[in-house]
C-alpha cells in the first residue's frame, strides 16, 4: 500500500533527534556526566561520524565519547562502528569510511589475485553475517547512545550493489537504530533509483542521497520523480565548490525544502576559488545564512557537520568538530 507525504513528514517530525530519552548517561564509555545540546534556536546541529576517521579508537564506544566531547547531541552514523558493535567479523571491517590509499609497491598478477580472492572471501563473509545478525545489538547501541543523550538520525551502510536481502538488512539496522533515514551516494541508474525508493516507502525509512561535485539545482530531480521514498542528503560545501550550479544553497533550500532528510555542511572555496576545503570562516559557503534560513523557516531537517578541512597540528578532530558547532551556535545567535 503506498503511503501519503503527509505520512513520511509525520514520520520525519517524529524521528526528530531528542536529548536523553532513556536515562542517565553511560558511564561505562568514559563519557561527560553533561548531557550534549545541540539543538540551537529551533535548528538541530548534528554530525556525521566520519569526521573522526583520524581518530585512533574507531569503536562505537569512543565515538560516542567523541560526538559528546563535541558538544552534538545527534549524528548521521557511519556503517563501521555501529556494525563493529553488532559483532561483525574482522575481516568485513574498514570499508564505507572513504579513505583514501596510496597505490603502494607493483603487485604482480598472482598477488593481485590473491587479493582479489581474499576480498572476495571478505565480501562474503560479511555478506553472510549481514544476513544472520540479530538486531539486538544495534537497539543496544541506540540505547547507549540514547542515554548519552545523542540520538541517531541516520545510518550510512546502503549501496546500490547489495542485494535485496541485504537492504533489507540495512533497513532493518535503520529501524533498530531509530534513523528516519539512511543515507548514501547518490547513483546515477534509474532503475536502482527506483529499486531504493520502493524498498524506503515499504519500509517507512527515508533513503536520502550524498551528493560531491555532481550537487546542483537538478541533480536530485529524477531520484525525486521516480518515488517519494527517494531524498536528498545534499552537501552544500560541495554544491559551492561544484559553481552552485542552478542557485545558491539557499536557494537550493527553498526549492527542495519538502525533499531534503538532512543536509552537510563544511566550509568550502568556490569553484573560481579553487574548491579547497578549509576552516570554517575562512571560505566561501554560506554557513550562516543557510542556517539562519533553517531558523528562520523553522525547516527540521539536520544540519550536518562534516569535518573535512585539514586538521592542525597540536588539534584533533574532536576539538576541531566542537569549533564548527560553536561557529553555527554563533550563526543561530
Amino acid at each position: 500500500m503506498p503511503y501519503t507525504r503527509r505520512e513520511f513528514t509525520k514520520l520525519a517530525l517524529t524521528a526528530t533527534p531528542a536529548l536523553g530519552l532513556l536515562g542517565s548517561p553511560l558511564s561505562a564509555a568514559g563519557v561527560s556526566q553533561v548531557m550534549p545540546g545541540s539543538h540551537i534556536n529551533g535548528v538541530q546541529i548534528g554530525a556525521i561520524t566520519y569526521s573522526y576517521r583520524s581518530m585512533a579508537d574507531q569503536s562505537a564506544e569512543a565515538t560516542l565519547k567523541y560526538v559528546i566531547d563535541s558538544g552534538i547531541s545527534a549524528i548521521e552514523l557511519m556503517g563501521d562502528p555501529a556494525e563493529s558493535f553488532a559483532g561483525r567479523p574482522a575481516a568485513g571491517r574498514g570499508g564505507g569510511g572513504g579513505g583514501r590509499g596510496g597505490r603502494g609497491a607493483q603487485r604482480t598478477p598472482e598477488e593481485l589475485a590473491a587479493q582479489r580472492a581474499a576480498q572476495q572471501a571478505a565480501q562474503a563473509e560479511l555478506r553472510a553475517w549481514r544476513l544472520s545478525a540479530s538486531m539486538d545489538r544495534f537497539k543496544a547501541l541506540r540505547t547507549m547512545y540514547n542515554n548519552a543523550g545523542v540520538s541517531i538520525y541516520a545510518v550510512k551502510i546502503l549501496s546500490p550493489n547489495m542485494s535485496d536481502e541485504e537492504f533489507e538488512y540495512v533497513f532493518d539496522v535503520a529501524e533498530a537504530l531509530g534513523c528516519s533515514h539512511t543515507t548514501l551516494e547518490l547513483p546515477n541508474d534509474e532503475a536502482q533509483l527506483k529499486r531504493i525508493g520502493e524498498f524506503a516507502m515499504k519500509r517507512k525509512i527515508y533513503a536520502a542521497y550524498h551528493t560531491h561535485l555532481q550537487g546542483t539545482m537538478t541533480a536530485f530531480d529524477r531520484a525525486f520523480e521516480l518515488s517519494p521514498g527517494n531524498m536528498a542528503n545534499v552537501d552544500l560545501g560541495h554544491y559551492v565548490a561544484a559553481g552552485n550550479i542552478g542557485g545558491t544553497p539557499v536557494e537550493f533550500l527553498q526549492k527542495h525544502h519538502a525533499r531534503i532528510s538532512s543536509v552537510h555542511i563544511k566550509d568550502r572555496k568556490s569553484k573560481e576559488n579553487g574548491g579547497a576545503n578549509v576552516a570554517w570562516g575562512t571560505g566561501d559557503t554560506p554557513i550562516r545564512e543557510i542556517l539562519q534560513a533553517m531558523k528562520a523557516r523553522a525547516w527540521k531537517f539536520p544540519a550536518t557537520v562534516e569535518l573535512e578541512y585539514p586538521i592542525p597540528e597540536g588539534s584533533d578532530a574532536v576539538a576541531e568538530t566542537k569549533k564548527c558547532v560553536e561557529y553555527c551556535r554563533a550563526a543561530l545567535a
